[in-house]
């Protein structure tokens, strides 16, 4: 993989032993948020959020411990970035190629299945782009008219 995607909270992950995927919650830190324009939803998760990080705390019932029910305690991440530490935890950024350990299943046996970044699309990127190719993309819709809508209403 040449590009490597930051995690975010929301993030899916899932257990090699167990059934099903939960979804990861940053604790650690309130300040750095990546895929979000308005800074509400998606904090960067780092190798400092460890412990029961996340939604449910279980990935199903785990084959290691007889198929009883999982209880998630991520005791440490490999694989994240180590060019950058965030000075509000120290932590250093989660990639999507990240690992988590856990006492029951061993080193790196949680694994994220998605970062938890999605595209959003925003005002500038409509202005940025060229029109010929938005009018093959979406022949059935009046882009003049579209902007014409959103220019009223940000108005307001």
């Amino acid at each position: 993989m040449s590009e490597r995607h930051l995690v975010c909270q929301g993030a899916i992950c899932s257990c090699n032993f167990g059934t099903t995927p939960d979804k990861l919650v940053v604790k650690t830190q309130s300040r750095r948020y990546i895929n979000d324009k308005d800074g509400a939803d998606k904090l960067m998760a780092t190798d400092k959020d460890l412990g029961t990080t996340f939604e449910k705390n279980t990935f199903g019932s785990c084959s290691q411990m007889r198929n009883k029910p999982c209880q998630v305690t991520i005791t440490e991440w490999s694989g994240f970035y180590d060019k950058i530490t965030l000075e509000d935890n120290g932590g250093k950024p989660l990639l999507e190629d990240s690992k988590g350990s856990c006492p029951i299943g061993g080193k790196d046996c949680v694994v994220i299945t998605f970062h938890g970044q999605t595209a959003e699309v925003t005002q500038k990127n409509v202005d940025k782009a060229d029109k010929e190719v938005l009018t093959e993309l979406c022949p059935l819709v009046d882009l003049e008219e579209v902007d014409n809508t959103y220019n009223i209403i940000a108005k307001r």
